[in-house]
């Protein structure tokens, strides 16, 4: 795995761009300490700078920026290609010099050509290649967005690259924050793609790639050689139709075959163990195909309510696994703040990023390499959201919207911290922050819609992003595509996941906290063999009884006993909430302060301090919206633009 970062233009480059790829590269070391190089050509306006991380062939032979045999593609290469070896086999009478995927990517597109050879491909990455006969950039990115990808014009230049962190090196880049996408981001706490934080910058699609020439538009032109839409259809169309213990059968097939797969490195490798249901899977799977013990770890906290690293110590040692875990204290948490927005190049507030963080950095004191459990739950309908969102919808979509109208009307009348009263005494002084809660269902009793219910209601931090950002219009609610209005709601759930909050909220946390500290992670159950089988499968298949996941806790069950499985999820998360309150305070005041908040012109500083003021007053819950805040001033100060 590796960064890379570029640009390309079409007149052709004025000077020596060497210093600028340099910095470039440098800004960027973190995603490969292991080597650096750059490449360009004058003529053609065409600069690539390279980091790279060994994984796979540690020689020099897998240097980059790398030309094929033929001198005709140039590529920067960010990831792997898991079935590298096979591709080779196909590939006759070729005379290898090295061991690396990216080589055989390279003979593969020159043999096949890039759109066969893209669908031949098994693997995450994103890449830019140079055609040195059509003087045709071309930047490509894996089917599920495993690995990112940016890109926009500047001036007369494409800049592209794995991090926006290089752009601010290229002289023609002016980073003005795009105030539409942050009232969406301070909603969902992450940037939904193809949006950057930055006008005219946005993210690679999935499953595409972009060609750029003197010839082409100049916003390119997108080939799409991996369809989630359709593959979604094509299930629709054609589900599963075998016994329940056939779809195990060949669920196990798949993902073993992946894991096999994904175990290949020439460095070491572990994995990450929550004790859930997806992680655990994985790890029993690595180890059926291991003769020694694999290497895990975990996280854990003081605070019970949040720990889960007693329950995977507990299938390590069923497992045998060499295991390490490590419990997070404030002060832990307290020395990492400051560098998160570092590592995350544009705003992210999923605040599992920090445990996800300090996990990641513990892993890399022992492996290079890390495979995880994630995408199980937006595969195999696993999270208990779906299921409460189904029966909050049913309840209120059976009322009429006149009484609903009514129903909101009343509650919107009574002060949420007067209901956060009434919790305390039902409750017997715990607080469950009623108010917050009920006002939050009052919002949701006048939509009509069920996408709408779920994607941009019921996952939404704060609704009101568009009062707290100054000068920004109302977030537009992106709609899941018109073809899946056949979808059931509990497919569309999923769906509307598998779009946006894997690819956006999952997958940046992993690869960014990773990357951060030159670990390269894997996920297994992201294969898109697997991803296609899994939605194939129907519903009934996902869900028997009051087990979710059922597919996999099938596999997981004949490795580990149930009882070590069975419980309550915690989830990766911290607590944010009364940390703000405590030994985060100082901190989160000092970003917040109203002075501060005026002079950078982003936020409405009344309202800003109303939130903080209410939060720390103990009068009511805005730690999502405040931590996605927090973020953002963060990573402004970090990034030093300016707007």
């Amino acid at each position: 795995m590796c960064g890379f970062a570029g640009f390309y233009c079409p007149k052709g480059l004025h000077s020596d761009p060497s210093a600028i790829l340099q910095k470039m590269g440098d800004a960027i070391s973190h995603r490969g300490p292991d080597d650096n190089g750059i490449w360009f050509n004058i003529n053609t306006g065409i600069a690539f700078s390279h980091r790279r991380l060994a994984i796979i062939d540690l020689t020099k032979t897998g240097h980059q920026p790398m030309h094929s045999h033929s001198k005709r593609f140039t590529i920067s290469f960010n990831g792997e290609i898991y079935n590298h070896l096979n591709l080779r086999k196909d590939l006759k009478n070729i005379t290898w010099k090295g061991n690396s995927d990216t080589e055989t990517l390279l003979c593969a597109i020159e043999n096949w050509g890039l759109e066969k050879t893209l669908q031949r491909s098994t693997g995450m990455f994103s890449f830019a290649l140079w055609d040195n006969t059509t003087h045709t950039l071309t930047l490509a990115r894996d089917r599920i967005g495993e690995k990112p990808l940016y890109y926009g014009w500047q001036g007369n230049s494409l800049l592209f690259g794995s991090d926006l962190m290089s752009f601010k090196h290229h002289p023609e880049f002016i980073p003005e924050i795009n105030r539409q996408v942050l009232t969406g981001y301070l909603k969902k706490g992450y940037i939904e793609a193809p949006n950057s934080i930055f006008e005219n910058i946005f993210k690679l699609t999935p499953g595409t790639f972009k060609t750029f020439s003197n010839s082409t538009p100049k916003e390119g032109v997108e080939n799409v050689y991996w369809s989630k839409e359709k593959v979604i259809l094509s299930s629709i169309e054609n589900p599963f139709i075998g016994t329940h213990s056939e779809a195990v059968e060949q669920l196990e097939s798949l993902l073993s075959k992946a894991i096999s797969q994904q175990m290949l490195a020439d460095v070491p490798l572990g994995a990450f163990l929550s004790g859930g249901v997806d992680s655990s899977t994985i790890v029993s799977l690595m180890q059926s195909h291991s003769k020694r013990p694999i290497q895990t770890f975990t996280i854990g906290f003081n605070e019970k309510n949040y720990n889960e690293a007693e329950y995977a110590k507990a299938v390590a040692e069923h497992l045998g696994t060499n295991h390490t875990e490590l419990y997070v204290t404030a002060q832990d948490i307290l020395n990492i703040v400051p560098n998160i927005s570092k590592i995350y190049s544009e705003p992210f507030a999923d605040s599992s990023q920090i445990p996800m963080l300090l996990v990641a950095k513990m892993a890399k004191q022992h492996v290079t390499v890390a495979l995880s459990g994630d995408a199980g739950d937006e595969l195999f309908y696993g999270y208990s959201r779906y299921n409460n969102t189904l029966s909050a919808w049913n309840k209120i979509n059976s009322l009429p919207m006149s009484l609903r109208k009514i129903g909101k009307n009343f509650i919107n009348y009574i002060s949420p911290n007067l209901i956060n009263k009434l919790g305390l005494v039902l409750t017997s002084g715990k607080k469950v922050y009623l108010g917050d809660k009920i006002h939050k269902g009052a919002e949701l009793l006048e939509i009509s819609n069920f996408e709408d219910f779920y994607k941009n209601y019921l996952l939404s931090h704060y609704n009101s992003t568009d009062k707290l950002v100054l000068n920004a219009s109302t977030d537009d609610k992106s709609p899941l595509v018109s073809s899946f209005d056949s979808l059931n709601n509990q497919e569309k759930m999923m769906v509307i996941d598998s779009y946006s909050y894997l690819p956006d909220d999952i997958l940046v946390k992993v690869d960014r906290a990773a990357m951060g500290v030159s670990l390269e992670t894997r996920v297994p159950m992201l294969d898109h063999h697997v991803v296609e089988f899994a939605y194939s499968l129907p519903i009934s298949y996902k869900e028997r009884g009051n087990s979710s996941k059922w597919p996999l806790r099938q596999i997981l069950y004949k490795y580990v006993p149930p009882s070590l499985i069975e419980r309550p999820k915690k989830g990766f998360s911290i607590p944010v909430r009364d940390w703000l309150r405590g030994p985060l305070y100082e901190w989160a005041n000092d970003l917040l302060d109203e002075k501060r908040i005026k002079q950078e012109g982003f936020f409405d500083p009344i309202q800003i301090q109303n939130l903080w003021k209410e939060h720390t007053d103990g009068i009511r819950n805005w730690s999502n919206v405040l931590w996605a805040i927090l973020m953002f001033q963060q990573w402004y100060q970090d990034y030093n633009t300016s707007n």
